[in-house]
């Protein structure tokens, strides 16, 4: 288990109930819905909910000597030469901050996404991973088969597999549990084993169905399906093959429990413990706040170009500029020029605020499709229904979209789609058929919003922003008011805005002193 887990495990203290060994409450939880209160799921210390889906942070690449210079190192970037002289560390003090950013980032990714599960990595069929991988276990299996049908039977590689899965049922234990761990090592003790073997009496049969109705009474009832298949295997060896790769699954669903047990424990701690580990990340590292300061210097500066006066001596101002300044610096996020480099305190997240984006961008298109056809065929889309469908077909149609050039492509097929749903919603509710000069005005005005500075995308695009905004500048908890024209968009609307309030919260937890001081720094008189 990673060390931010085994800090965790002291507190259990024999009292924590295993998927694996407790069945009547392994039952699995339905996800958090995003969509009612987005405030709600960021209270925790930010900590809820990408699939780090592993949306992983990417690095930039803009192709200049300064880009080239860069480098990623355990979740954050690392600027090129400084002009400053440089700092000399020893060999250990880069070992024990790249161990401590490994635990950080895999720290951070359990509070920020509530579905954070370990998952098997297959490597892909066609790959020298995936055939040196076969080859060895099939070398494996055909050597323990071969010797099984040795006369008299060799047990060498027999005795080597049942010592792996008396360690593997072992592992699935809890340190409470130590009558069935008695049990299996006197059930699979290598020494009667032994002398079972020197006697040729030794029923390898008989010790695989002993493990399958141990891992029967261990498993989670998700792998219940997989025991059944077990017990009906025809053949020691492929019997066995099977247990491991069941054992497998079962390690993992462990894994994943004792994850979901501690994540309280992990989001509460998760603060300061990323507080600790990026400090110690800046001893070393000449100017680890070069990007960031960069980052939020120009949006002081954009306050400055817009008019803003900064009081210095108010505290409650500096602290208004501040929220302000960091609320703008965070809506970049979601639209982010690549070009530039990513600030150090946000490259664990840059995959999930550009996938964020990305749902930004289609929320804008199908909010401004929408909008349109609304215009256009006023009497149909004041049935809820209508809308719904139509809001579920273009959202379909968006999967793909990730660039307004991805848009440009798919645009005629969303403009299909939507008067082919007019057309069929007009009949159904017996309404007077799309005359032809009217679809002709639908198709046109739905193929302009390919221009990002169409005027109904535009006004989308602004209320998404003001809404986002005002979530994560406001002072309050008080609800706020899905934005005019959006409501049937209030649940993709609310789901965006509760996991950006998620990352936003957590971020600013963990950095906010360093983000008050670059602020600060940059409004005094020079």
């Amino acid at each position: 288990m990673p060390d931010c887990l085994e800090e965790s495990d002291m507190d259990r203290k024999g009292k924590e109930t295993s998927p694996n060994q407790e069945r009547d409450s392994s039952k699995e939880k339905s996800p958090t819905s995003d969509a009612m209160d987005v405030r709600g799921d960021a209270a925790a210390g930010g900590g809820s909910r990408q699939r780090y889906n592993s949306e992983g942070g990417a690095s930039n690449d803009d192709g200049s000597d300064q880009g080239k210079r860069r480098k990623i190192a355990q979740g954050f970037t690392i600027p090129g030469i400084a002009a400053s002289p440089p700092k000399f560390v020893s060999l250990e003090e880069i070992m024990t901050a790249a161990n401590g950013m490994n635990n950080m980032v895999l720290a951070h990714e359990i509070a920020v996404d509530q579905d954070f599960k370990l998952k098997n990595i297959e490597p892909p069929n066609d790959s020298i991973h995936r055939q040196v991988k076969d080859t060895i276990h099939k070398a494996f299996w055909d050597v323990l088969e071969s010797e099984l049908n040795e006369d008299p039977p060799n047990y060498s590689q027999a005795m080597v597999l049942l010592e792996d899965v008396k360690q593997n049922l072992i592992s699935l234990l809890l340190p409470q549990h130590t009558k069935i761990k008695e049990e299996i090592h006197e059930a699979l003790d290598a020494a009667l084993i032994r002398q079972q073997v020197e006697r040729r009496v030794l029923d390898f049969q008989y010790y695989a169905q002993y493990v399958i109705t141990v891992m029967g009474k261990l498993c989670a009832p998700v792998r219940d399906e997989k025991i059944k298949e077990l017990t009906e295997i025809q053949g020691v060896v492929p019997m066995f093959r099977g247990i491991l790769e069941t054992l497998d699954l079962m390690k993992l669903d462990m894994a994943n429990f004792t994850i979901d047990y501690f994540r309280p424990n992990i989001i509460a701690k998760s603060v300061e413990y990323e507080k600790q580990k990026f400090a110690e990340f800046l001893k070393i590292q000449t100017d680890g706040l070069q990007y960031t300061r960069r980052w939020l210097v120009e949006h002081v500066m954009n306050f400055r170009k817009n008019g803003e006066v900064f009081n210095v001596e108010d505290a409650n101002a500096i602290r208004s500029l501040t929220t302000n300044v960091l609320g703008e610096a965070y809506l970049e996020l979601l639209d982010w020029n690549n070009r530039n480099p990513y600030p150090e305190t946000l490259v664990m997240d840059q995959g999930r605020f550009t996938e964020l984006g990305r749902r930004c961008l289609r929320l804008h298109i199908t909010g401004s499709v929408l909008l349109v056809t609304a215009s256009t065929v006023q009497p149909l889309y004041g049935i809820a229904a209508f809308k719904e469908k139509l809001k579920e077909h273009i959202k379909v149609l968006m999967e793909d979209n990730y660039t307004n050039e991805d848009l440009e492509n798919n645009l005629p097929n969303i403009t299909e789609q939507v008067v082919k749903e007019v057309r069929e919603g007009l009949e159904r509710y017996e309404m007077k058929p799309l005359e032809t000069s009217v679809e002709k005005m639908l198709r046109g005005q739905i193929m302009e919003i390919a221009r990002e500075d169409h005027k109904i995308r535009h006004l989308v695009r602004m209320r998404v922003k003001e809404f986002l905004l005002q979530t994560v500048t406001s002072s309050t908890a008080a609800p706020l008011r899905i934005p005019l024209g959006l409501s049937s968009l209030q649940t993709e609307l609310t789901s965006i805005t509760g996991q950006f309030l998620r990352l936003v919260s957590h971020n600013r937890a963990v950095f906010g002193e360093y983000y008050t001081d670059i602020i600060t720094q940059a409004v005094l008189p020079k």
